[in-house]
């Protein structure tokens, strides 16, 4: 197989600064319990400007917890946005002021499968929509795992079911369209990439430039 061409710019492209998407002004829309909503006018290259909305989030982690036996830990959790419940990874908000992310996927691993890891390990980095929203999400793999106390759920999570797939089914079932959470699609892929010899993990602490921080910044400033 060849190697894919270089994206380098050379150097007459680099000569000519690219245009910089400059915000001249900026109106607040909404702001709710999970998301704000804005409207930038940025802009554009020839200097007119257009509006762009968009939606402001907290960030995410999901956890692709893996046994010895190659099973996916994975919850069957209803969503109100779609109206039906989705099979999928174990995952929270970063909704809680100066925790660490790899401490909020310890927790969210512990009150949704009742389960802790002794190895995490960062898998893949996700901008999930950015076409209109600053979401994004880090999927970290947790291994070694053990049981829990498991907390009593409230409002969608006290109906969460927990199952175990093989992680060959989990697979499949991305490709049936059974797995449509698009963060559980990726962490699912990610995962079967490393043990095929084709991926490989990052240290847990690895740097996060996508990480948003808009939506924190504005609830923490009330």
């Amino acid at each position: 197989m060849e190697a894919p061409a270089s994206t380098e710019p050379t150097e007459a492209e680099s000569a000519e600064p690219r245009h910089e998407f400059r915000v001249a002004d900026s109106r607040l829309i909404y702001v709710g319990n999970v998301m704000a909503l804005r409207a930038d006018e940025v802009v554009m290259p020839g200097g007119r400007t257009a509006v762009r909305e968009v939606v402001e989030h907290p960030g995410a982690v999901i956890i692709a917890a893996l046994d010895d036996d190659d099973r996916l830990a994975m919850v069957h959790q209803y969503r109100h946005a779609v109206g039906r419940r989705l099979w999928e990874l174990p995952a929270g908000l970063l909704d809680i002021a100066g925790e660490d992310p790899a401490d909020t996927a310890a927790r969210e691993l512990a009150e949704e499968a009742g389960l802790a890891a002794a190895q995490w390990s960062v898998l893949v980095d996700l901008a999930a929509s950015p076409g209109f929203s600053d979401e994004s999400a880090r999927v970290y793999l947790a291994r070694e795992l053990s049981p829990v106390p498991r907390p009593q759920g409230e409002d969608e999570e006290a109906d969460l079911e927990l199952g175990w797939w093989a992680l060959a089914d989990a697979v499949r079932g991305v490709f049936a369209g059974e797995i449509v959470n698009a963060a559980t699609v990726s962490g699912v892929l990610a995962v079967h990439a490393l043990r095929t010899g084709t991926g490989a993990v990052r240290p847990v602490g690895a740097p996060w430039p996508l990480r948003p921080t808009a939506f924190a910044a504005r609830k923490a400033n009330g």
